[in-house]
């Protein structure tokens, strides 16, 4: 076994601190990899505070990872000592299922094993996160990362990225698209960038106008303010997609009234309550609300190359691992632009 730092929650109510525990060792097909950044991502708060779902404690959160190779099994064909690597949301799945067979092990129909707070794939064994100094994967999870980008600034695209990234790509965003992007935060901000990367034209959706310069030096075309009456009377039947970042509860049905005939509005955020909408607010233009987790592993490597090849990564700020309580705390008021990454040489 392999002796591992980490930072835990015992419980639910309890802030994070300081953990040893233990690693399986290296497997034939496993990769280890000892970790240089993690992101924090506000779903690591969801878990720990179990908004969710009881959770599995002790708890090491984190699925936003980079770091380079230390050792890999006999087997291991696509990784050797001293490759960059990264691992996202996941870490294993059934692999035969029919959606594991189609490369989307994130709607494993059996279930599959999330990098933290889930069990490996045996049911039993839980699984702990990249708030730790070491991770061993198998290698089918573990992702490419290109030398050539901040490896800080790449570590949230394991999820914020790949989150963004795969419902723009599902529905075929692009050139005459007009996409609106709800929210601006560490999802939205990647949105905005992958929209922009992708050709279409991009309004920003916000409650204030506090972060519009930042939209704009993000790539976003256009900025709507919600709050203003007169604005959104300007943006309505204008959008063919909403991708709606937000976690807090929000009126979708006023979000629906923006969209084009045959538009889509697409939840990639978590609001604490069911959305109520209206039956009118769909009919009136045969318009759809979706949803959309992260990607599979095979999209998700996509997602990381055309980022090297694009020069695309998250805006941070790093922290050290002590500091991630007041991390949390800044970030449950949207205080970061507009996602912090722990450097975890600090650990």
């Amino acid at each position: 076994m392999i002796e591992t730092k980490a930072y835990a929650a015992q419980d639910e109510k309890t802030p994070l601190a300081p953990w040893t525990f233990e690693r399986r060792d290296v497997g034939p097909h496993d990769v280890q990899f000892d970790i240089l950044f993690c992101g924090v991502c506000h779903s690591d708060l969801h878990q720990i505070k179990n908004d969710w779902f009881p959770g599995i404690f002790p708890m090491v959160p984190g699925h936003e990872i980079v770091g380079r190779v230390i050792k890999v099994g006999d087997h291991v064909k696509n990784f050797k000592v001293g490759d960059l690597a990264g691992t996202g949301c996941l870490v294993d799945s059934c692999r035969e299922c029919e959606n594991c067979k189609q490369d989307l092990e994130q709607y494993c129909l059996k279930g599959n094993s999330q990098t933290y707070n889930g069990y490996e794939q045996d049911g039993k064994t839980p699984t702990y996160g990249g708030y730790s100094n070491t991770i061993v994967v198998n290698e089918d999870f573990v992702l490419h990362i290109k030398e050539n980008l901040d490896l800080a600034a790449v570590a949230p695209l394991l999820c914020a990225g790949i989150t963004t990234y795969s419902p723009l790509r599902h529905w075929k965003v692009g050139k005459g698209h007009k996409l609106a992007v709800l929210g601006l935060g560490g999802l939205g901000h990647m949105a905005v960038k992958f929209g922009v990367a992708f050709g279409a034209d991009v309004t920003v959706l916000s409650t204030s106008s506090k972060k519009e310069e930042d939209a704009k030096r993000l790539g976003a075309h256009h900025f709507v303010v919600t709050t203003d009456e007169a604005q959104v009377n300007a943006a309505k039947n204008t959008f063919d997609f909403i991708l709606d970042t937000v976690s807090a509860e929000h009126d979708f049905n006023m979000y629906l009234s923006l969209l084009r005939t045959n538009g889509v509005h697409i939840c990639v955020g978590v609001p604490p309550k069911p959305a109520e909408i209206a039956a009118f607010s769909l009919l009136g233009g045969r318009k759809s609300v979706a949803g959309s987790g992260i990607g599979g592993i095979a999209e998700t490597q996509e997602m990381l190359d055309f980022c090297a090849e694009n020069n695309i990564v998250s805006d941070i700020e790093k922290i050290d691992i002590k500091d991630i309580q007041t991390a949390y705390d800044r970030m449950e008021k949207g205080d970061v632009r507009y996602r912090f990454v722990i450097d975890m040489a600090t650990l």
